[in-house]
């Protein structure tokens, strides 16, 4: 297989194929990113190379036994992971896609929230407020208590102070009013944090791991402030800075911001991760390409034979046809015109205008592996001329 020759003949179809699984591949690894169903989905995937090779390269037998144990294993992830499953189905939300079903831009809470959070920094009081977006987070938090009230500042830092008894653990603010108190988040599982990001940095990250939330941190020990979205921890250095963000991250999404912005953060948010994953998705259509089942056309000369002695073709003088071509891809891009050849006899014929009807036996291809589907002109006209004398007389077109 020549990967070059297929990238020539890359399509807008192969491209759009590309970026469609590219970001289908990063929001999976978003939506499963510090759960168990990651690691799964990562030997799912080893398991679906190892079979693909085995199947390109003939090996009977471990394609056999693979067949079979990758029937069962995708029934015991559905039912050990169908928790998982189905938070990453509610999230493929069409109202959502499409702008119909918008948040709420946020109002003055924002700024009661922001104040309240600095108020807790300065004091050295830890805290943990989770700001919900379209994701519901009933399934991921445990415990809490159901509280609806307006998140003022007063009410935020009495609920973390050490002599609450509902200090201890997260506030849910849910459409701009507090909705739980004390809720306990799930613990990200990635490695290689900071040493000095403690439990409530790996609960704001493990919970943002697994929805759209964002969670605004306090330390305890350093007093500093943060905001987590999509795992990726934000020091924010006052409370300004901490409005706009919710804003921005928490609210309407797009109210208010440029198309311009909204593309460049498209690209630049998670810039490694989302090259990583089209880097992958890339080598593994790159490898996998050859097997397509692919149609090709190119332009070829018609090389006319057998002409008779003191015969020429005066019109057309240089006849091109258009073939096209089906079978595999790797087989179908290497053919050009020093591999295919057509050709026409023309043995017997006289002066004058003749027609020739084209068919696949008049195209050579290098193997049999690639077939001829269409050949386009289906005839040929050519007229024929004695050479350097006049045309025969009583010569008459067939």
């Amino acid at each position: 297989m020549n990967p070059l020759a297929i990238l020539q003949d890359l399509r807008f179809q192969d491209v759009l194929d590309v970026l469609f699984l590219s970001v289908f591949s990063y929001h999976l690894y978003v939506w499963f990113r510090g759960t168990k169903a990651l690691k799964a989905l990562v030997g799912l995937l080893v398991f679906g190379l190892v079979f693909t090779a085995a199947r390109v390269w003939g090996l009977f037998l471990t394609t056999w036994v693979f067949q079979i144990l990758w029937q069962v294993l995708v029934i015991l992830l559905i039912i050990l992971f169908q928790k998982e499953i189905r938070q990453v189905l509610e999230r493929v939300n069409p109202l959502q896609t499409f702008g119909l079903h918008r948040l709420q831009a946020p109002g003055a809470w924002a700024g009661s929230v922001a104040d309240a959070a600095f108020l807790l920094a300065r004091a050295k009081t830890g805290a943990l407020i989770v700001l919900e977006r379209f994701d519901r987070v009933e399934e991921l938090v445990t415990e809490g208590h159901a509280l609806e009230a307006e998140p003022s500042p007063e009410l935020v830092v009495s609920v973390f102070q050490k002599e609450s008894p509902l200090h201890d653990g997260a506030m849910l603010i849910r459409e701009g009013r507090v909705s739980q108190v004390a809720c306990y988040l799930p613990l990200t599982a990635e490695s290689g944090l900071p040493a000095v990001w403690g439990t409530r940095h790996r609960a704001a990250i493990g919970l943002s791991e697994r929805c759209d939330a964002a969670v605004i941190v306090v330390s305890e020990e350093r007093g500093e402030v943060s905001l987590v979205r999509e795992g990726t921890v934000r020091p924010a250095e006052d409370s300004g800075t901490l409005v706009r963000w919710i804003r921005e991250d928490v609210g309407a999404s797009s109210a208010g911001r440029s198309w311009k912005r909204e593309a460049r953060l498209l690209v630049t948010r998670n810039w490694r991760t989302k090259g990583a994953v089209l880097g992958a998705v890339c080598a593994v259509w790159l490898a996998l390409a050859g097997q397509q089942d692919f149609e090709a056309g190119l332009d070829v000369p018609l090389e006319v034979r057998n002409v008779p002695a003191g015969l020429a073709v005066t019109e057309p003088v240089n006849p091109r046809i258009r073939v096209r071509v089906r079978g595999l891809r790797k087989d179908a891009s290497i053919l050009n015109e020093k591999n295919v050849r057509a050709m026409l006899d023309a043995g017997g014929v006289g002066t004058g205008r003749r027609v020739f009807h084209l068919s696949r036996e008049n195209v050579r291809l290098p193997n049999d592996r690639v077939y001829v589907v269409k050949i386009e002109p289906p005839r040929m006209e050519l007229t024929f001329r004695r050479e350097g004398g006049m045309e025969e007389a009583g010569e008459q077109d067939r």
